[in-house]
């Protein structure tokens, strides 16, 4: 299990929170990483107080109004929880009131790519700045993997070298939703992909097998706040309309892969049928 990366003055409060909520029978995985969120937004900006204001949250909560209302209710979901967590031992602690539910006619549609999308998406990948860096490598492998296997862009980027198997076209997602493993088969043509980026990436950054598959400029794993940001730029390149509350998303690429989950084990003769990486 991952460790809780929390750095600000509440941070001993946090572990101690997501330890409660992991001891009571709850994973609370995903709930970490969106609680990561609130951390980070502490840290920069400078909040060193022992109690949660309604100063802080009002400002984090406002800071989230550019993302989809699904999203932002599952952040100030996870913060009001831990809000809660710090007034039972000190009802001076604010605790912001919950957002309303969203409907279900205002969630996510998802966007289908059509295949000239999709080659325009990988064509302006493999032309981002800096030339002759690993950027527009990862960026265009990234894009390859979710239209060409189905998998989630927070399976892709957690990926490890260790879990490609581009020689006999497999990989192992090792903590998908509800944190179930399985294998994916992959085309040759993917494979073969996989491969390129992989002897490229070797030559730049550490290889070790439980380094990180995709990077970024610093040679560390990728983070959704820059991907999207990066992905953004590139379907303006491409001319395909977009905003940043309705999407498309870059997570919408898997929507055109056929694949079905595998359970975790050692891959055996099935493999599923899965679309060949598209060349650019």
């Amino acid at each position: 299990m991952n460790a809780c990366k929390f750095s600000s003055c509440l941070a001993a409060q946090m572990k101690r929170f997501i330890n409660l909520r992991r001891l009571s029978g709850t994973d609370y995985h995903s709930q970490t990483r969106l609680l990561e969120y609130f951390d980070r937004f502490l840290v920069q900006q400078g909040f060193n107080r022992p109690l949660i204001t309604r100063e802080i949250t009002d400002s984090y909560q406002q800071g989230l109004t550019a993302l989809a209302p699904r999203t932002q209710g599952n952040r100030m979901c996870v913060v009001r929880q831990f809000c809660q967590h710090l007034a039972g031992s000190d009802p001076q602690s604010y605790v912001p009131a919950p957002l309303k539910m969203i409907h279900s006619h205002q969630a996510h549609k998802p966007y289908i790519y059509n295949l000239s999308q999709i080659r325009a998406l990988m064509t302006a990948a493999a032309k981002l700045l800096p030339l002759g860096s690993l950027r527009p490598h990862t960026y265009r492998t990234l894009i390859g993997l979710l239209y060409s296997t189905g998998m989630r862009i927070s399976e892709a980027m957690a990926l490890n070298l260790q879990d490609v198997r581009s020689r006999t076209q497999w990989l192992y997602i090792a903590e998908g939703k509800f944190r179930k493993a399985r294998w994916i088969a992959v085309s040759s043509s993917t494979g073969r992909a996989l491969q390129h980026y992989i002897d490229t990436r070797v030559k730049r950054a550490p290889h070790s097998p439980d380094s990180p598959l995709l990077l970024n400029e610093r040679r560390r794993r990728l983070c959704h706040p820059t991907v999207n940001q990066s992905f953004r730029a590139l379907l303006q390149k491409c001319d395909i309309a977009h905003n940043k509350r309705t999407g498309p998303r870059i997570h919408d690429l898997r929507h055109y892969a056929e694949f079905r989950i595998m359970p975790s084990c050692l891959p055996g003769s099935h493999r599923d049928s899965h679309h060949s990486w598209f060349p650019s």
